[in-house]
């Protein structure tokens, strides 16, 4: 059995109101839902609140799930869809990357002006991925980040495969030219 046939399966008994089915499928995809939303939102608050908003919506919809291999798709375009209506909310269009490395105070060697100079990479990359068009950034996200191939993240986007495709071209376009001589 195939981890999306198992997927397809445990939502099945979701619908059928058997709640450690529901509490597996938690256990499995709440890292990865966190960490879109972290990406997407730049607040780990705000991404704990997310994810606990999808699982509320994956449970009360269970018995809508089509069951066709796609959960992770269908998963992800809830958060996705969250987290857009929040940016809205919020009426900025923030983009954060959550790294634990960088709140980690232990040394690890590099020099202090090393180290200043990744922050201000990092700031400047950060900077020019909030800059990005919402649906960019999200495609790219899933991409890069969460490791979706074209077509799951088109079925999220609710898009084509060339649709993604195009995002994700114009995103790094925009990046290559926003960074370009600034990050080396």
């Amino acid at each position: 059995m195939t981890l999306q046939q198992d997927d397809d399966t445990l939502m099945a008994r979701v619908a059928a109101g058997e709640e450690a089915a529901f509490r597996l499928l938690v256990l499995r995809w709440e890292a990865q839902v966190r960490a879109f939303l972290i990406h997407m939102l730049g607040s780990l608050e705000e991404a704990e609140d997310l994810t606990q908003e999808t699982f509320i919506k994956v449970h009360a919809q269970a018995g809508r799930y089509r069951g066709e291999g796609l959960f992770r798709s269908w998963l992800m375009r809830i958060a996705g869809n969250l987290a857009r209506s929040r940016l809205r909310r919020r009426k900025i269009l923030g983009w954060v990357r959550f790294d634990p490395a960088e709140h980690d105070v232990t040394d690890r060697g590099p020099t202090p002006e090393g180290n200043l100079e990744a922050r201000e990479r990092a700031t400047m990359v950060r900077a020019a991925l909030a800059a990005l068009p919402e649906r960019q950034r999200e495609a790219l996200v899933l991409h890069r980040y969460q490791g979706l191939k074209y077509k799951e993240i088109a079925d999220a986007m609710g898009t084509s495969v060339p649709g993604v495709e195009s995002l994700i071209q114009r995103a790094l376009a925009t990046l290559r030219g926003q960074l370009a001589g600034k990050v080396g």
